[in-house]
């Protein structure tokens, strides 16, 4: 059981949380090597592994995915991948397509529903170290795009992963763009990043890029942008065809989720009923912001811990009349909710 987060007083507001939590980080990125991925449509990805020495080919490896307009170089994989190497895990980190260590590799934009590009990556990793055990661990859109995934490969999933985590995941992109229309200052900055990655994008390819106002909304952006070149018709269909939440129940591997009542881009409210197998674990904090998490010293990086504590250890199996029993547990008793810290 995971002790409950209570954050300092100074640091307790969600925005504070979330700013400390992804833009503070005295970490340093591990050595890691470059591997790069095919994808069907020609474009290619690149993973950092980072190694421990002496980690033996059977090893435990962990997986982590970035959330939007991340890299292998965000602050959270940084220091993730760094305690797990100093735990003799081998750590890869995953650079959607276009992104970090792989800029100029893509022509199409990577987006929250590119789970094949995970699998793809994923399967790369399988066939060179098929003994490997591997968790996945996917951060806000990188979490949406995990659980997709994860939900997708249904009875299959166990091949190729042990468990799935999701922080602070976005399994309904809908909702998620709801929510962001009351945080101004969030969807500017997501936005001028995103123009940014396109500019590059096209400049690397050679193809001229759309004109698009740098006032223009999220929710033009993938109007006009993301969901026409990724095969939809317009922003509401792309956002329910990548969200996660309608696949869940298939998930047949170990899911774990971590998340914040007051995380002021995702919206709680989509985890009330989402559909998650019944063998589920959902920490619901009530503090903690967007990855932020941040508490005292010296155990000051919660979700640092939470992660590092679920995937380095053997997700537990339940037997079929545990299922059975959980299944019947009111939803509400479901998830490993944390009471409210004292004010």
């Amino acid at each position: 059981m995971n002790p409950v987060f209570r954050p300092p007083r100074l640091l307790a507001h969600p925005h504070v949380q979330t700013l400390v939590g992804n833009l503070v980080s005295l970490a340093r990125a591990p050595r890691s090597e470059t591997r790069l991925v095919d994808l069907p449509d020609g474009d290619r990805l690149a993973m950092e592994v980072s190694t421990p020495p002496g980690w033996p080919d059977h090893g435990p490896t962990v997986v982590l995915l970035h959330g939007l307009c991340g890299s292998h170089r965000s602050t959270y994989m940084v220091r993730v991948a760094a305690k797990l190497v100093a735990r003799g895990v081998r750590a890869v980190r995953v650079n959607l397509r276009g992104n970090g260590s792989g800029a100029g590799l893509a022509r199409r934009p990577y987006h929250a529903g590119c789970s094949d590009d995970l699998r793809a990556a994923l399967e790369a990793l399988r066939a060179g170290w098929p003994r490997s055990p591997m968790s996945l661990v996917g951060f806000s859109l990188g979490g949406n795009i995990a659980l997709k995934l994860a939900g997708e490969l249904g009875p299959a999933g166990p091949d190729l992963v042990r468990q799935v985590v999701g922080v602070c995941p976005a399994i309904d992109l809908e909702a998620c763009w709801r929510r962001l229309l009351g945080q101004p200052l969030y969807e500017r900055h997501f936005v001028r990043l995103l123009l940014a990655e396109m500019r590059r994008r096209h400049a690397a390819s050679g193809e001229p890029a759309p004109a698009l106002p740098p006032t223009i909304s999220l929710f033009d952006f993938d109007d006009q942008y993301t969901a026409p070149r990724v095969g939809h018709e317009g922003a509401l269909a792309y956002y329910r065809a990548a969200s996660a939440r309608p696949v869940l129940g298939a998930i047949a591997v170990p899911c774990r989720v971590l998340l914040a009542e007051d995380d002021p881009i995702i919206d709680p409210a989509c985890f009330e009923a989402a559909p998650f197998p019944a063998a589920a674990e959902v920490l619901r904090s009530p503090r903690g912001g967007h990855l932020g998490f941040v508490g005292a010293l010296p155990a000051w990086r919660y979700m640092d811990d939470v992660v590092l504590g679920w995937v380095t250890t053997t997700p537990a199996r339940r037997g079929l009349w545990e299922v059975a029993a959980a299944r019947l547990r009111p939803a509400s008793l479901r998830s490993a909710a944390a009471p409210p810290p004292p004010v």
